[in-house]
């Protein structure tokens, strides 16, 4: 999974630029647009760095799952060749190796430990998927919130202000979820 993008700059700078304007103009509220945005903006790249964490985290514990899996499907190899190597001298009207039935027995028992690890760390997987989509969709909040920020500076109206820090709240919430563990 790809570290997201923050397509947002170029808005930053326009904002910043808009703000000084603004006090110029006599628009203070403007001003507060513009620090809101920034601060915006750090919670967004914050939770852009935890989301490729998560990314990292969940590829790391899928190999390690694979790996197991492979472990495992080797362990069956290894089991079924000796069974089959047993029936042969059997056919042959020969006794199995004894310590070949211990291997079956122990192989087996590895096995079985081998697939509960792996099953962990698919499941682990699965946790930081989950929570690299949840911060994903709080980074894509964040940078509405950012551009409904900007819009308010570039039409002058300050309904656009509220409704971006309704979008920065909705995402900081998600953030705030994931980070506490839910």
């Amino acid at each position: 999974m790809e570290e997201i993008e923050d397509p947002t700059e170029s808005l930053h700078e326009h904002i910043h630029d808009g703000a000084h304007h603004a006090e110029a103009e006599g628009n203070k509220w403007i001003v507060y647009v513009a620090l809101t945005t920034a601060i915006i903006a750090v919670l967004s790249a914050i939770t852009s760095l935890l989301a490729a964490h998560h990314a990292d985290e969940s590829m790391l514990s899928q190999l390690h799952a694979s790996d197991q899996w492979q472990y495992y499907q080797a362990k069956g190899i290894k089991t079924e060749i000796l069974i089959s190597d047993g029936k042969m001298l059997k056919a042959m009207g020969k006794e199995p190796i004894p310590a070949d039935e211990e291997k079956i027995k122990d192989n087996k028992k590895e096995q079985a430990e081998i697939m509960e690890k792996a099953r962990e760390a698919e499941a682990e997987s699965k946790v930081h998927v989950d929570g690299h989509n949840i911060l994903a969709r709080s980074v894509t909040l964040f940078q509405i919130a950012i551009a409904i920020g900007a819009i308010g500076i570039l039409i002058k109206k300050r309904i656009y202000w509220f409704i971006s820090l309704g979008f920065a709240c909705v995402a900081a919430f998600f953030l705030v979820m994931e980070v506490l563990g839910k």
